[in-house]
């Protein structure tokens, strides 16, 4: 099941790439908290604590930083025009390992999406943001988030990118709960800083780091 973690934690984590209009570069700081009704996973999670992730963004690429005690370190790093993808772990069980993906294979995995606009506001980092609901599925199992979004920021999250116009803005808070072999997963994410930062080009690079060998998914 620890297994199971780690790579539940990778599919969260791979969310979170960004790809910019007029907000075009930058640093996003990600606060994360997640919990399960089954006592072994809970338990598994309780261990990992707050997680903070980091989201580098550059025009259409981003990469995604997040490190604790039980999964290790982990980047996603994301390219939107070509639609790459590439996760690196260096975790205390499985080593250094790498996965090579593409978004649109992420985002053709949902399937019966249903959309809906919620009746509340709230505000978030002073910004006042709308509510909307998602109801999914993914590989045949349901999906439920809770999203609040801004249109006071010009940029928008590979989070809601697949749902298009249907959820307008960008998301400041997330709430996501899904079944994970058998156990409920209640993910919820807080966008606690925005800021503006020049960075390097090869920060996005998705040429493979020495020392990490592939692992094959399906």
């Amino acid at each position: 099941m620890r297994t199971t973690v780690i790579f539940f934690v990778a599919i969260v984590t791979s969310l979170f790439g960004f790809s910019q209009n007029n907000l075009t570069e930058g640093v996003v700081v990600i606060s994360q908290t997640m919990s399960s009704d089954n006592d072994e996973m809970n338990a598994q999670l309780a261990m990992m604590g707050d997680m903070r992730t980091t989201t580098y963004f550059k025009n259409d690429k981003s990469r995604t930083e997040v490190s604790s005690p039980m999964t290790g370190d982990m980047i996603v790093i994301t390219d939107g025009a070509s639609k790459e993808m590439v996760t690196f772990m260096d975790n205390p069980m499985l080593g250094k390992k790498y996965i090579k993906g593409s978004l649109d294979i992420a985002q053709s995995a949902l399937n019966d999406i249903v959309i809906t606009k919620g009746d509340e506001t709230k505000m978030f980092l002073n910004f006042e943001c709308q509510q909307y609901f998602v109801t999914s599925s993914v590989q045949g199992q349901p999906m439920e988030m809770e999203v609040f979004t801004t249109d006071a920021i010009n940029a928008y999250s590979q989070q809601t990118a697949p749902y298009g116009d249907e959820i307008k803005g960008f998301p400041l808070y997330v709430s996501l709960s899904m079944n994970q072999m058998g156990s409920n997963i209640k993910v919820v994410s807080n966008v606690i800083e925005i800021k503006k930062e020049v960075l390097d080009d090869e920060k996005f690079s998705l040429e493979i780091l020495d020392g990490y060998d592939e692992m094959k998914q399906e």
